[in-house]
């Protein structure tokens, strides 16, 4: 497999064509600059934080976490690598279900010592599909990377 650097810069190498992309657009009115922006920050935030390896735990994808990295060992041992981490609609949907779980939890703990509520902020109607396609899109481009570097190297050892 390619190393999580490869990972990376792929990445980070389409989302700069995507932001030269998206600013045309939003120049030209076809799409609203809001909606641009939330995209590319999610777009960094699931590049960086959300990768299919964070079922790998000595990974840079849960090393970045820092001290949150313990959040991500359960995950680390419920999902398999290259199973379910790794199927272009679950595997994000895990880690993102599994973040906002944790979140959940966190609201609840609050709840539960202080006797207030955390409020949370649902964001516009049409903001919700800049946030998915930012965390859902580095997640389709590293498991594309793998499935292609596994049949090129399978092709090759013939």
């Amino acid at each position: 497999m390619p190393s999580g650097r490869v990972h990376l810069k792929l990445e980070i190498g389409l989302l700069f064509l995507l932001g030269i992309g998206g600013e045309i657009l939003c120049r030209m009115g076809l799409i609203p600059g809001l909606g641009l922006g939330v995209f590319l920050l999610c777009y960094i935030f699931s590049s960086l934080f959300l990768s299919p390896d964070l079922d790998l735990w000595e990974s840079r994808a849960v090393r970045r976490w820092g001290i949150g990295r313990v959040l991500w060992y359960p995950y680390s041992k419920v999902f398999r690598h290259r199973r379910t981490s790794h199927h272009l609609v679950f595997g994000p949907f895990t880690r993102i279900g599994y973040l906002g779980g944790l979140l959940l939890l966190v609201a609840w703990g609050w709840n539960a010592l202080t006797g207030r509520g955390i409020g949370f902020i649902l964001p516009r109607k049409g903001i919700i599909g800049s946030v998915l396609l930012g965390l859902y899109l580095p997640n389709q481009v590293h498991i594309l990377v793998d499935r292609v570097w596994s049949r090129w190297k399978r092709w090759h050892r013939r």
